[in-house]
């Protein structure tokens, strides 16, 4: 069956390939990128793809910058406008180096892209995504206890790998407790989709090619389309294991995870499950 189905961060990389692996399996593929060029060149590859392949799928391209809410806000007005059905959502997008830190808002940019943008993003087309959909949230092998402060903006970490490993285990605590809350679905699941593959981000934050980025790509096609993990939802799946397996302890602390999605939506100023 024909899936419709977002994956942000998808003008390289991890996402990219995702893109191409879910196109050439015939579903409807939604692209998102941080500029109109990036969006442009990949709307141009995929559609080289479709007519190589003899498919007739319809991709579409969506430009924002998730490290701006109001951008972000923008882009799920956008698409609940245009699809009136979602049945897959995969929060790629992701930040480890830049030369600019801090965003506007004064959020550390690795957890404004990596932790806090997904969730509004999925908070906000959870009407969309249904019971049925999914929700496929990128963690990673790098996990470290979340600095409530560091995640508010209120400090600043100058290890910006501490940072970007505080964002990636602040997404699986959310992910779990999200997937926990919405027992009539949609399912919720964290993904570590493989350590070091060759994507953009690895190769300019540890100066390596990196392995194969279609091992990536396979596990989020498998997680978002196959039936052994529609009864997934709150789980954590290691790919390095290539198996489900226990995220960081402080993952499992209900208490440290909803400290952490209170203070996410603390700076969006919402509340769905921390009370």
């Amino acid at each position: 069956m024909q899936k419709t189905i977002l994956i942000t961060g998808s003008t390289d990389g991890i996402g990219l390939e995702t893109a191409k692996m879910l196109l050439s399996q015939g579903h409807n593929i939604l692209i998102h990128g941080r500029t109109p060029a990036k969006v442009h060149s990949t709307l141009q590859l995929l559609s080289e793809q479709i007519e190589t392949d003899n498919l007739s799928n319809n991709i579409q391209g969506y430009i924002a910058d998730l490290s701006d809410m109001e951008q972000l806000e923008k882009l799920a007005e956008e698409i609940k406008t245009n699809h009136h059905k979602l049945d897959v959502l995969i929060n790629n997008a992701g930040v480890f180096r830049t030369p600019d830190p801090i965003t506007t808002s004064g959020l550390d940019v690795r957890f404004a892209v990596n932790t806090v943008a997904p969730y509004l993003l999925t908070l906000q087309l959870l009407p969309l995504l249904g019971t049925e959909g999914r929700i496929i949230n990128l963690s990673s092998a790098a996990q470290a206890p979340v600095d409530l402060e560091a995640l508010t903006g209120k400090i600043y970490l100058e290890n910006e790998f501490q940072a970007y490993a505080q964002s990636k285990l602040a997404i699986t605590m959310w992910s779990r407790e999200l997937g926990l809350a919405l027992t009539d679905g949609p399912v919720v699941i964290a993904v570590n989709p493989g350590s070091m593959l060759g994507s953009k981000m690895v190769q300019e934050g540890f100066g390596v090619a990196g392995g194969d980025l279609s091992i990536g790509a396979k596990i989020l096609s498998q997680l978002a389309l196959e039936d052994e993990f529609k009864n997934a939802s709150g789980k954590y799946f290691d790919n390095d294991s290539g198996k489900f397996t226990e995220p960081h302890k402080d993952a499992l602390n209900r208490e440290k995870s909803e400290a952490v999605i209170k203070a996410v939506e603390g700076i969006l100023c919402l509340s769905f499950i921390a009370k």
